[in-house]
């Protein structure tokens, strides 16, 4: 297999909280070989001279809609799947162009994007996919018009009913996981709270019944796989978390017994502030309600407490953007304002060893060490001193390779 040595790097570990000069990494295949402070000898390899450049993981945002590319989603109902997945292709290649070589799809996103990718069609990062994401009826995956009566959108003409289901009832709950299950999905997505950019749900309204969330655990575990809840206030976490929901996203009205509750059960937070600030800064140009960003005001100076009552609480909080649409290349200002409350190396690891438990990659991923993917970025800076490395769209980024292969290289 080919080699590829990275010398003279100052290594980024997300478990220490300085850089460690001098160090070499041997890249064999997809997979890193081998990890020293000392010279590597490695003949056959080619050589990528870092010139005192901090070498790090590739990043992983947990909570991205690669196929939502509009932040008015309605207008997703005039498109059809086949526009929607030439946009999402132009999306997810800007994400690994900013460093983000594995991103958890929220709900849109389908197995044919993931393994395209996977398979090289597409550039992009690797991906871990819910499929359609489940709400009930008046509920947040719940975007027709009052003037609508019939679920029945043709999936193919209407490339927003291709992203989102609505079902009632634990048996339609059941079905509706295994279906996504067959196809392929990593985890799934249920809606147990009201959301901003869904149109008439009140954000504290209960969405899915106890039953319901416990039958989507229940299938969702069989499988191998877990479930991930939209949830904003206590009482939505509370619903469920106690029915074995993995993680909470968003979660931006969390209060102290509801984060002792998630501590409890092992659960965690995927947090997205950025949405909420990018929303409020642009969305009304793109269409999104008045109706909507009042939703998104009522949330938005929750954001930061959250991270705070986590942090007390032993609440692990990993990184998520969940922007909609035009609003995407803002994906990376999460650094910034989670830098606010945050130490610089809190946040890194919330977008690396933290998101990788969280896509069950443990070891394999956020990380530079023997047996993981080949999955690294070369900084021009160190990002323990300045968030603002991640910025101006993986400018600051002179490599980037993932599994193995640059998506970019200007040192050689």
């Amino acid at each position: 297999m080919a080699q590829i040595l990275f010398k003279n790097a100052r290594l980024l570990d997300p478990h220490a909280d300085t850089l460690e000069g001098g160090v070499s990494v041997l890249v064999e295949g997809d997979t890193i070989r081998e990890v020293s402070a000392k010279q590597i000898k490695a003949p056959k390899a080619g050589v990528i001279d870092c010139k005192g450049r901090t070498l790090m993981p590739g990043l992983i945002d947990c909570h991205v809609h690669a196929m939502l590319s509009e932040v008015n989603i309605r207008s997703l109902e005039a498109i059809p799947l086949t526009l929607m997945t030439v946009r999402a292709a132009s999306l997810v290649r800007a994400m690994i162009d900013r460093g983000f070589t594995t991103v958890r799809d929220t709900g849109g996103a389908d197995w044919g994007l993931r393994d395209g990718i996977a398979q090289g069609y597409l550039p992009g990062p690797r991906m871990f996919i819910a499929g359609r994401a489940l709400g009930p009826t008046g509920g947040h995956s719940d975007a027709r018009r009052r003037t609508d009566h019939d679920h029945a959108a043709c999936r193919c003409c209407n490339a927003l009913s291709f992203c989102l289901e609505v079902v009632d009832g634990a048996d339609a709950v059941r079905a509706a996981v295994r279906e996504q299950l067959r196809q392929g999905a990593d985890q799934i997505k249920i809606m147990v709270s009201g959301g901003v950019a869904s149109p008439y749900d009140p954000l504290d309204s209960r969405q899915f019944s106890l039953e319901e969330i416990a039958a989507a655990v229940e299938e969702g575990a069989a499988f191998g796989r877990y479930t991930q809840a939209h949830a904003y206030t206590p009482e939505a976490i509370t619903r469920a978390v106690g029915q074995g929901v993995r993680t909470v996203e968003h979660g931006n009205l969390i209060d102290e017994a509801s984060a002792k509750l998630m501590k409890e059960k092992g659960a965690y937070l995927v947090a997205n502030l950025v949405a909420y600030y990018a929303m409020r800064e642009r969305a009304r140009e793109f269409g999104m309600t008045s109706e909507m960003l009042a939703k998104n005001d009522l949330v938005i100076d929750g954001g930061l407490k959250s991270l705070e009552i986590c942090k007390r609480a032993g609440v692990p909080v990993a990184y998520g953007s969940d922007l909609l649409g035009q609003l995407q290349n803002e994906q990376s200002r999460e650094f910034l304002i989670r830098g606010e409350v945050m130490k610089p190396l809190e946040v890194i690891q919330s977008a690396t060893t933290v998101a990788a438990r969280v896509v069950r990659q443990e070891g394999k991923l956020g990380v530079i060490a023997p047996g993981a993917f080949a999955d690294l970025l070369v900084v021009d800076g160190n990002p323990l001193d300045d968030l603002g490395l991640f910025q101006d769209q993986g400018a600051h980024l002179a490599a980037i390779m993932k599994g193995g292969l640059f998506h970019k290289n200007r040192l050689s």
